[in-house]
């Protein structure tokens, strides 16, 4: 029996993680030296090093553990790799969410899947002013199918979501007007990350042509 395609779900390539992963290691010996500086003004030179030696280390692995996170769809199945990997059937898959986390003005749209005690962020979507970047037409074609699969009864729903991101796209609709960018703006500001509320969500699928 042929082995299933491998789907990549990655919005950014590797080559661009890794460089925002020695961006985040120039930040990293910034705070660290930062934070080591005010505990030399209080405990001495020792102590600061010490404390300025872990802070930087604790951030850089961080920063090393997300620019190496890959996702994959195989099948109806979102698999993660990390350190480790993980995975969850969107068939089976217990809870569906929609996340839009902010970071100084971008903003990601990801869907949050929950099997038993596993969680994958899988983001489908950065936007920064008008525009931004969005998985690919056979990702989002392959995702929609999967979660019209899904023994979830959201799943029918953040399907017909992401069919209409693509007839938004096949008519060649600008990134503001899409249905993703338009629920990400309807996240209030100021919050980090947030769910949006599923039956705001369903309302929200209802009005799209």
């Amino acid at each position: 029996m042929a082995e299933e395609e491998r789907l990549p779900l990655n919005l950014t390539e590797l080559a661009s993680a890794r460089r925002r992963g020695c961006v985040a290691l120039g930040g990293a010996i910034v705070l660290g030296a930062a934070v080591g500086g005010i505990v030399a003004l209080f405990a001495g030179q020792t102590p600061a090093l010490i404390t300025a030696g872990v802070v930087i280390i604790l951030l850089t692995f961080v920063s090393l553990v997300a620019g190496t996170r890959r996702l994959w769809l195989v099948g109806t199945t979102v698999v993660a790799k990390a350190l480790g990997s993980k995975q969850v059937d969107l068939r089976t898959v217990d809870k569906i969410e929609l996340m839009v986390t902010d970071i100084r003005g971008t903003r990601t749209v990801g869907l949050l899947l929950t099997r038993g005690r596993k969680s994958i962020n899988l983001a489908v979507a950065i936007y920064s002013g008008a525009g931004g970047r969005e998985l690919g037409i056979l990702v989002l074609r392959r995702l929609a199918d999967a979660l019209a699969s899904s023994e979830n009864t959201a799943g029918l729903v953040f399907s017909q979501l992401l069919v209409a991101q693509l007839r938004a796209e096949a008519k060649g609709d600008a990134a503001a007007d899409r249905p993703l960018y338009r629920l990400a703006t309807l996240a209030p500001s100021g919050k980090l990350a947030q769910r949006l509320k599923p039956e705001a969500i369903t309302r929200f699928v209802a009005s799209l042509d």
